[in-house]
């Protein structure tokens, strides 16, 4: 009997129900899918086998299933069903010679090396744009032609947009966030969101210290600002804490991505628009602000997968 509760215990790990809101549709991690497509073909085949199932998709990168039902069976019956299958897998595996087995293996050299040259080359875009227009004086007369776009319609849009990005604003999102990962037990990300948090506004705090650089007096201010001008805090905390949030979304729901990231990457370039359209900020503050902001992101972003990376393998390590 005590065996038996063992082995329940132990399989039990190999599921985690992360998402059942609709009805007849749940989301499931699955300990052992992660970079496997051997283990993503299986699991779809034998799921789409059972007439209760509709819809079956696993996805390798993240190691979730997303499960479409009929609304008679519950999300329960449907994560029994797929640990009974994820257990089967594992004997298929251990009763497959060493020799003939395939090991499913991420191009990660080559993904992160792309990734790599990707970031460097948009960061170094930034940056030499920032030096070209502050060595060539171009700040004022860009700021000016925007001034000329104002009107109280546009006034209204760009206050509501700049809110957006107002470290108070950022904080509260942040925390409902970190509330609801803590929530359904995502600890790693709430971590990872609070270290991209106190990052974007410790570091911004600090250059803005270093620099110095006085605001821009060309016009009649709509909005009350403080502290120095360079970089824009708006545009380094938007970039961190949007473009961490859009990717995590987006790995969360695949189906979504290319929405979610379009969604995140237009909210921050707006965002550092409105600083400009407010004549609160140089052009050279927003363009540095986007550069630190996408370098933090980046490495915030690793820290996330790596801790990711740690926690599957020490938790899958305890079912072997």
């Amino acid at each position: 009997m005590n065996n038996d509760s063992n082995n329940i215990s132990r399989d039990h790990l190999l599921i985690q129900t992360i998402h059942t809101a609709v009805q007849g549709r749940a989301r499931y991690k699955v300990y052992g899918l992660q970079h496997s497509q051997t283990c993503k073909r299986y699991l779809e085949s034998r799921l789409l086998q059972d007439k209760r199932i509709l819809q079956a998709c696993a996805n390798s990168l993240t190691g979730n299933v997303l499960v479409t039902f009929y609304p008679d069976f519950s999300s329960r019956d449907i994560a029994l069903l797929l640990q009974m299958i994820v257990v089967d897998y594992r004997k298929e595996v251990k009763k497959t010679p060493k020799e003939n087995i395939y090991i499913d293996t991420p191009p990660k050299i080559n993904q992160v090396g792309s990734e790599f040259i990707v970031v460097s080359g948009v960061v170094s875009t930034l940056v030499f744009s920032t030096g070209i227009l502050y060595k060539y004086g171009v700040d004022k007369v860009i700021l000016l032609a925007i001034q000329k776009l104002h009107t109280p319609i546009v006034d209204y849009i760009m206050l509501g947009i700049t809110l957006l990005g107002e470290p108070v604003i950022l904080l509260l999102i942040c925390l409902g966030l970190e509330i609801n990962w803590l929530y359904y037990n995502r600890q790693w990300q709430a971590t990872s969101l609070g270290i991209v948090t106190s990052g974007a506004i410790g570091l911004n705090y600090l250059l803005k210290l270093l620099f110095g650089r006085a605001r821009p007096l060309l016009w009649n201010r709509l909005v009350n600002v403080s502290h120095h001008s360079f970089p824009s805090g708006h545009a380094m905390g938007a970039t961190m804490i949007y473009g961490f949030i859009g990717y995590v979304l987006a790995k969360q729901f695949p189906q979504w991505q290319k929405q979610i990231l379009a969604l995140s990457v237009s909210l921050i370039v707006a965002i550092g628009f409105s600083r400009l359209y407010l004549g609160v900020h140089w052009p050279t503050d927003v363009l540095a602000g986007y550069a630190l902001g996408l370098v933090c992101l980046i490495a915030c972003i690793f820290i996330w997968e790596l801790e990711q990376k740690y926690r599957f393998s020490g938790r899958y390590s305890k079912v072997l």
